[in-house]
Formats: C-alpha cells, structure tokens, sequence
C-alpha cells in the first residue's frame, strides 16, 4: 500500500494528529513497512498448529456500581464533547 500526501492527512484528520512535514516521508515509509508486514502474516500457514488451553479465565465478583463518574471523567479527557457524548470527525462518506 502506498501512503501518498493525500492519504497521510486524512489519516492525520480521523486520528486528529499533525504529523510534521519533515517526518512525512518517515511516517509514510514505516506505515508502508507496517502493512506489508502484515500481509506476510497473513500468508502464515496455521492449519497444523495445535493450541491447548488450561487455565479457566479467572472470574469475580459481579458487583453492581455507578458508571456515571467513569463515563464522567472520560468524557471530561476527551478533545471534544458535549451533552455526555464523544464528539468526533465524520468518517463515513
């Protein structure tokens, strides 16, 4: 895949990061990098691998409690928000 100027600011749009113009060519080269790799995973033959599970995921205790300060204090890190929602960039087009 090749990561073009134009792909790199819609990239730098949705994660609403500014990547600097002298590391453009950088990030591009190691995003290009990261893909390829990816697709070398993907070629990776598992059929004969065996995997064996013996340990139970560890359980405790269900509690009822208020989410209301969680969500509070998450959306009070956030960028931007506004009545209790997270405000982010149209990505669907």
């Amino acid at each position: 895949m090749i990561f073009d100027d134009k792909l790199l600011a819609k990239l730098e749009r949705l994660a609403m990061i500014k990547i600097n113009p002298e590391e453009k060519d950088k990030v591009a080269k190691n995003l290009s990098n990261t893909i390829s790799f990816m697709d070398n995973i993907i070629n990776v033959n598992t059929d004969s691998v065996k995997i064996s599970y013996t340990q139970a995921t560890p359980l405790r205790k269900d509690e009822v409690s208020s989410s209301f300060e969680i969500a509070k204090d998450t959306l009070d890190h956030a960028p931007q928000a506004s009545d209790g929602y997270f405000i982010v960039p149209k990505i669907i087009e």
